[in-house]
């Protein structure tokens, strides 16, 4: 049997290395659209046969009309010009290659906007596979960071300066429960809220009730369509009412977020003047610089994660669809959804990249500790100093750090004892409970 359309898009374009990498480019391609309107069709006549409305032999007929057709994206794009949508040019090639009466049944019930909304989720929920397996690595990469580097001390930085000592192992964990959590609301989205689209003309089912407006048969296809299709049944047509479409975006934008955070942590460990991680292999090279080695792979997720908010924006600005059936609105997310699964897509196959490969220098982060001398733990030395010299203790020690001498500065030296002031000058000792909140984050992501 023929393919059911074009072959899918393997060429890339110039920027998709970077901006569109991974599974989810393909997964959201014309190709990937075709096939799902075409699947949309099929299950449309799949449920006609099994509430009764249709003969099983013409939904056969249907079925391998759809699976045999060979369609041309850009055809019918071009096609699609004239109506608004690219359903009626499909209709038209799949109504001439279903044989006979058969024919009929060929969209029957529906409009052009349940076949693209049903396409939508269809798209996006096979999207999100690739895009939630590599959310998925992306944080079990962290949670081996995590248990790895429990006790591998690091600056704890606030507002781009040192701040206390903490754990590399307790930043992974803050990567791993942001990427984790972000991942279990995108499979939230797509278990409950990704929808089968099926009203007819104005969302009232009225082209399947019998010709005396008796009867819930429009309710039984709706069933059955949703059935077939292994999306979830909504309450009722949703033509108009599109939180699911913006729970999808929201949930789509909290991931690239998610990911944008470790992207730009990694970057920023990887400057030449802290060199505290690195990715591993040769990629990020410079056009003329031969000594340079970019942390690129965290650098694409950074961008591709970028994109993602505008994008959002747009879909949300969309939802105020007129009336029964909007002029324009659903048309207005077409584009922007497609960007939004493949930006976050690469941002998620980029981070899981990047962690995959990436060298932790834990000398050199411990190295970077004793770059302040000592000022790290100039909080608890102020605090040791209270007692002795009250609401003087802050300045005296912030003094002490101005000059570079916390250690041995004498009005510090006159109240603390040598052995005093070096137990409190150590880093180890002053990571609080990083030990115990790791656990919590591994359990977490566990359960």
């Amino acid at each position: 049997m023929r393919p059911s359309s074009s072959p899918p898009d393997r060429a890339a374009g110039l920027f998709d290395g970077v901006l569109a990498a991974g599974d989810v480019r393909a997964a959201t391609g014309d190709a990937a659209w075709v096939r799902a309107l075409l699947d949309a069709e099929a299950a449309l006549a799949r449920a006609a046969a099994r509430t009764g409305l249709a003969a099983g032999a013409d939904a056969d007929a249907v079925v391998a009309a759809c699976a045999g057709l060979v369609v041309d994206p850009g055809e019918l794009g071009a096609e699609a010009a004239a109506t608004g949508n690219p359903v009626v040019p499909l209709i038209r090639r799949l109504r001439a290659a279903v044989p006979g009466d058969a024919a009929r049944l060929v969209h029957r019930g529906a409009t052009s906007q349940d076949i693209v909304d049903t396409a939508a989720m269809l798209v996006a929920r096979r999207a999100l596979e690739p895009l939630l397996a590599d959310l998925g690595a992306a944080a079990g990469c962290a949670a081996a960071l995590a248990r790895e580097h429990r006790g591998t001390l690091v600056a704890g930085r606030t507002l781009l300066q040192q701040a206390v000592p903490t754990t590399f192992g307790l930043i992974a964990a803050g990567w791993l429960t942001g990427l984790d959590t972000a991942r279990r609301r995108l499979a939230e989205v797509r278990d409950h809220r990704l929808a089968a689209q099926l009203g007819g003309a104005a969302g009232t089912l009225a082209a399947y009730a019998p010709d005396d407006g008796t009867g819930d048969a429009g309710v039984a296809m709706l069933a059955a369509y949703s059935a077939e299709l292994g999306l979830a049944e909504p309450e009722l047509p949703w033509h108009t009412e599109r939180t699911r479409i913006a729970d999808l975006a929201t949930a789509l934008g909290t991931a690239a977020g998610a990911v944008a955070k470790v992207a730009r942590d990694l970057v920023l460990f990887a400057q030449t003047e802290v060199g505290e991680v690195a990715e591993a292999g040769d990629a990020g090279g410079s056009s003329t610089l031969p000594h340079k080695h970019n942390p690129i792979r965290a650098i694409s997720a950074a961008a591709a994660a970028a994109q993602a908010p505008g994008l959002v924006a747009t879909l949300l600005a969309a939802m105020a669809h007129e009336h029964q059936r909007a002029a324009g609105g659903w048309h207005a997310e077409w584009l922007p959804l497609r960007a939004l699964l493949r930006s976050t897509g690469s941002a998620a196959f980029q981070l899981r990249a990047a962690l995959e490969c990436l060298r932790v220098d834990a000398a050199r982060m411990r190295g970077n500790l004793d770059l302040t001398h000592g000022a790290l733990l100039a909080e608890r030395v102020a605090a040791a100093l209270v007692p002795a010299l009250g609401d003087r203790a802050h300045p005296v020690v912030r003094a002490a750090v101005a000059r570079g001498d916390l250690a041995g500065d004498p009005a510090i030296t006159a109240r603390l004892d040598p052995a005093r002031l070096a137990a409190l000058l150590a880093p180890d000792t002053y990571v609080g409970s990083a030990g115990a909140l790791i656990d919590r984050a591994l359990r977490a992501a566990a359960r």
